[in-house]
């Protein structure tokens, strides 16, 4: 006797949020300081979280692999995580 195998019932795949796009000239604002700031320069350096301040605008330069996007503020260029920032 054969025994007919029914078919796995399938759990429906955990979905991650979709990550905000940003374009490139957008101006976005600081909502959440991240533990440290990396400097979006060829050769980066992680600096201290206070050299942006939270709530401060800045320019949206370019888009990196993981959500990371490199920012201009009045201090500098830094890359950040999409979940510091809002679109202003």
């Amino acid at each position: 006797m054969s025994e007919a195998k029914e078919p796995e019932a399938k759990e429906p795949e955990a979905k991650e949020p979709e990550a905000k796009e940003y374009t490139v000239g957008e101006r976005v604002r600081v909502v959440s300081l991240p533990p440290y700031v990396k400097t979006a320069e060829p050769m980066p350096m992680l600096r201290p979280p206070n050299v942006i301040q939270l709530g401060e605008e800045g320019v949206i330069l370019a888009r990196h692999p993981s959500d990371y996007w490199s920012i201009r503020f009045a201090r500098g260029a830094f890359l950040l995580d999409s979940q510091y920032f809002e679109a202003v």
